[in-house]
């Protein structure tokens, strides 16, 4: 195991000052790092394809970058590792966690195929890689084995980075500020409730025959610990695709109301969704947006959502309907009513998760099966 400050002092001595990705836990201790140090830079993006433009654009600047992610979110980063990178001749450094690493921790089942095929992937982009370095000794020989390539071939270089790889790291720096949000729908609100209370007001609010979709991360586990029920489906990995999924959902079930609970950081990976759905419009689709500023569930890094509109960005691609609420009554009133047409609510809400939050017991694929029976026995499609 090493620190974060041993690997980011020997990278800036190489002239990497630019950091750029999608939070991971096992990242937590290098975005503190890199937060804390004010000689370095380091840009929250949407999503890990979005992570690797921008730490091109920064190496054809002429500054050093590395941009790392989840390795669940690998796929995402396929098309600039292809056709941007590559293309241009662009040496990008990553640094891709391996979730799911065969033989290693335990993990959710999300990241087990894509745990698998990692290293393959990588080599199938022609992009060298190696583990991350483990022990301070090492840290050199990894750097430079990465900067000869750049020389050689002017394209990226992986490290892939286990659990445990570095050690723990406190954040020593201010947290960004989140204003109150101004929207197109109404005044500037300010959270008052935790998701908790909102996701209980929103179970109150249904009707047996409506059928819930929850974002991955904490949203789901909330709605689980909450109440369990066969209508509701938890997402795990697949970040940024719980309204998609609600939208086929929607049209696979036109007789159904399907409520999608999204998050600031889901939303955002793939913001032009809300064009997808405006143009769409599903008249049975209820979407709820639970945005808390940050990826809480990776260790509470903050998303880029204090800036935007929410509201505004969905009236804007098509949405009939949009509302602002911070109050867990008047979110619980709006999931209430049966007024036909595509919604979407903004409900700011503070941070926080209870203690010993519980994981489903079932698993995906059971939850899935559960969900599917539970629509089969209700009768139509």
């Amino acid at each position: 195991m090493i620190t974060a400050r041993e690997f980011i002092g020997a990278a800036a001595g190489r002239g990497f000052s630019l950091y750029t990705g999608v939070p991971c836990s096992y990242l937590t201790p290098f975005i503190n790092q890199v937060l804390s140090d004010r000689a370095l830079r380091y840009v929250g993006a949407v999503n890990e394809g979005d992570a690797v433009a921008i730490a091109a654009g920064a190496v054809l600047g002429g500054r050093g970058a590395i941009a790392m992610f989840q390795n669940s979110g690998l796929g995402n980063a396929v098309n600039p590792l292809t056709s941007l990178t590559w293309t241009f001749r662009l040496p990008v450094l990553l640094i891709v966690t391996w979730r799911g690493q065969p033989g290693g921790a335990a993990d959710e089942p999300q990241h087990e195929l894509m745990g698998e095929i990692t290293p393959r992937l990588l080599e199938l982009m022609d992009i060298p890689w190696r583990p991350f370095p483990a022990a301070t000794g090492e840290i050199a020989a990894a750097l430079d084995a990465a900067t000869r390539h750049f020389e050689s071939e002017s394209r990226p270089f992986a490290f892939v980075m286990s659990k445990g790889a570095v050690a723990e790291t406190k954040l020593d720096a201010a947290p960004p500020l989140h204003l109150p949000r101004a929207s197109a729908a109404g005044a500037a609100v300010a959270p008052v409730a935790a998701r908790q209370q909102m996701l209980a007001a929103i179970q109150a609010a249904l009707q047996p025959r409506d059928l819930v979709i929850a974002t991955t991360g904490f949203c789901g586990r909330e709605l689980y610990a909450l109440d369990d029920r066969p209508n509701q489906l938890y997402m795990v990995g697949s970040m940024g695709c719980a309204v998609s999924f609600g939208l086929g959902l929607a049209l696979a079930q036109p007789r159904r109301r399907i409520i999608v609970i999204d998050g600031d950081g889901a939303l955002l990976m793939r913001l032009g969704v809300l064009a997808t759905l405006g143009a769409e419009r599903p008249p049975n689709l209820l979407h709820l947006l639970l945005d808390n500023g940050m990826h809480e569930s990776t260790g509470g890094q903050a998303t880029v959502a204090r800036n935007v509109d929410f509201c505004a960005a969905a009236a804007a691609s098509g949405y009939p309907e949009t509302a602002l609420v911070n109050d867990p009554a008047a979110l619980g009133r709006l999931v209430a009513s049966s007024a036909a047409g595509l919604r979407f609510i903004h409900a700011p809400i503070r941070a926080g998760i209870p203690e010993k939050l519980p994981r489903p017991k079932q698993s995906p694929v059971e939850v899935a099966a559960r969900f599917r029976a539970q629509l089969q026995g209700c009768g139509d499609a």
